[in-house]
C-alpha cells in the first residue's frame, strides 16, 4: 500500500458515525412530531364531539317563551354539564390521562378547548420528555325551517 492510502485509512468512520447520529436525531424528531400531531388530531375530534354535545344545552325557557329565532342561545352551565357527561360516557378521560377542558358559551356559540400532556416516544437532546398538546372546536346552533 502506498503511504497516502495508509494515511487516509479509517477516516470515513467518524463521518459515518456523524451521519448515523444526525439521521437518528431526525428520525426521533419526526416520530415525536407525528405523535404530537396524532394526539392533536384526536383532541380536535374529541373537542368537536364535545362541542356538539354541548349544543344540547339549549336554553329551554327561551324556546318556550320567545321561540328560537334564527339561532338558538346556549345555556353556559348546561353546555358545561353536557361536555362533562360526554367525556365521562365516551371514555375520553381514561383515553387521555390528565385531560383538561374549558367550555365557554356565548349566545349561540359553544367553544370547547382541551389539553393533555403527551409523553414523547423518543428522547431528542434539547427537547423535554413531555409536552402539552391542545385542541379546540366550536359549535353554533342554527335553526332552519
Amino acid at each position: 500500500m502506498s503511504r497516502r492510502h495508509r494515511a487516509e485509512r479509517g477516516s470515513i468512520t467518524p463521518l459515518i458515525i456523524g451521519f448515523v447520529l444526525v439521521i437518528a436525531t431526525l428520525v426521533a424528531v419526526v416520530i415525536d412530531a407525528s405523535a404530537a400531531y396524532l394526539r392533536r388530531q384526536g383532541l380536535n375530534s374529541l373537542s368537536d364531539a364535545a362541542a356538539l354535545a354541548a349544543t344540547q344545552g339549549l336554553q329551554g325557557e327561551q324556546v318556550y317563551t320567545a321561540g328560537l329565532g334564527e339561532h338558538a342561545a346556549i345555556d353556559a352551565a348546561s353546555a358545561e354539564a353536557h361536555v362533562a357527561a360526554y367525556l365521562r360516557t365516551s371514555g375520553a378521560l381514561a383515553e387521555y390521562p390528565g385531560l383538561r377542558y374549558d367550555v365557554s358559551a356565548r349566545g349561540t356559540t359553544v367553544v370547547v378547548k382541551m389539553s393533555t400532556p403527551l409523553e414523547l416516544p423518543l428522547h431528542v437532546p434539547g427537547i423535554g420528555l413531555t409536552t402539552t398538546v391542545s385542541g379546540s372546536a366550536a359549535s353554533v346552533v342554527v335553526v332552519s325551517e
